[in-house]
């Protein structure tokens, strides 16, 4: 009993301050942030990276779905946070976790339709041109991984992706080991008098530099499960660089309610596989939502996944507007609307709990960790 009511109070621990004033600004809400420790550290047998990049997640369960599904347990929550790490080296190891709460304050939908109906009606994508774009915030937070997906900057040297993108589920992808991340930059160096080229009709070409990966924290969750359960809950994972990236990041934060967001609406860029070489920007609504998932029906296309989904909200402490990442971008997923097929784009939500362990994995201190 003392588990299940620890349990409760870890996914609800957000507490959220929405002022009734008419005046009213989607504000950042306030949140009690769990605490999440490693506990032990097991050594692994080095992974075969046998596993074929897989850049969409495709799962029959939607959102009655998963709000059906039972609660887990406290052991099985802990279990899905527990993680691996991979290193540059090959090598692997499991971490356990512990969880403590601070006092303080389709099933037929197959083939070709499936890559099609990612694009909703007319294709509402923004393909980011100029480098006055593509380098300034918060463009420039987006980053391509060499399996052929998208990240986010969160830190000096850390990137935000997609759990699938480095691991199938079962194992590592082909290129997990020799991962690298890539930054666009223009292909000439601005040197001459009067090279102005975003005032030219023709867009600035741009290369991409690339950075080797350190090492890789994947969820358990995601490992143990699969995307037609409990794993697409967990389709994140962390990406530490070999050397700081020295560009502007964005702050990760607890995802509020749908209906909190301001407009309903939220936010994305990545590098779509049918724009080669483009930064696509998409804002849309939520059509709906799991205390882990959102479902929505952004325009996108395999390539996409790992995108940070953000939203910008007044942050009263420090009375400024602040966008923060709240979800990763997972992918295209097919639902069983009361026997009819219904397609989504579906992202991870940051909850408490994932904020907390992400949270860790960047500064390795929970102090730092308390406010999402």
């Amino acid at each position: 009993m003392a588990a299940l009511s620890t349990l409760i109070l870890l996914l609800c621990a957000a507490k959220d301050v929405m002022p009734s004033s008419p005046h009213w600004k989607p504000t950042w809400p306030s949140y009690r942030v769990p605490v999440i420790l490693p506990q032990s550290t097991l050594n692994l047998d080095k992974p075969q990276f046998d596993a074929e990049a897989r850049l969409e997640v495709v799962s029959p369960c939607g959102p009655a779905c998963h709000k059906s599904s039972p609660l887990p347990t406290y052991e099985e929550v802990k279990n899905y946070l527990s993680y691996e790490t991979l290193y540059a080296n090959g090598s692997l190891t499991e971490t356990e976790v512990g969880i403590y709460i601070l006092s303080n304050g389709g099933d037929g939908s197959q083939g070709r339709s499936r890559t099609k109906r990612q694009i909703y009606g007319y294709d509402s994508r923004f393909s980011i041109f100029g480098k006055d774009f593509l380098l300034n915030y918060p463009f420039s937070t987006s980053v391509k991984l060499s399996t052929g997906c998208t990240g986010t900057l969160v830190a000096e040297k850390h990137v935000l992706t997609a759990a699938h993108c480095i691991h199938d589920g079962k194992s590592y992808v082909k290129g997990a080991q020799k991962l690298r991340v890539g930054f666009l930059k223009p292909k000439q160096k601005d040197g001459g008098k009067g090279s102005n080229i975003t005032n030219s009709a023709m867009p600035e070409k741009m290369k991409f530099q690339w950075i080797r990966v350190k090492r890789t924290h994947v969820p358990k969750g995601w490992i143990k499960g699969n995307a037609n359960d409990i794993g697409m809950d967990y389709d994140y994972a962390l990406l530490e660089l070999k050397k700081p990236h020295k560009r502007k990041f964005m702050k990760i934060g607890v995802s509020p309610p749908a209906r909190h967001l301001p407009g309903g609406r939220i936010h994305f860029s990545g590098y779509d596989n049918d724009r080669p070489g483009n930064l696509v920007y998409r804002f849309c609504d939520v059509k709906d939502e799991t205390y882990d998932l959102l479902y929505q029906q952004c325009d996108a296309q395999p390539g996409a996944s790992g995108s940070g989904v953000y939203v910008r909200m007044w942050k009263r402490q420090n009375h400024k507007w602040e966008r923060k990442i709240i979800g990763i971008f997972s992918g295209h997923q097919w639902v069983d609307m009361n026997g009819t097929p219904q397609d989504f784009n579906v992202a991870v939500r940051i909850t408490p709990l994932k904020y907390a362990q992400i949270c860790y994995w960047i500064k390795g201190n929970y102090l730092d960790c308390r406010e999402g």
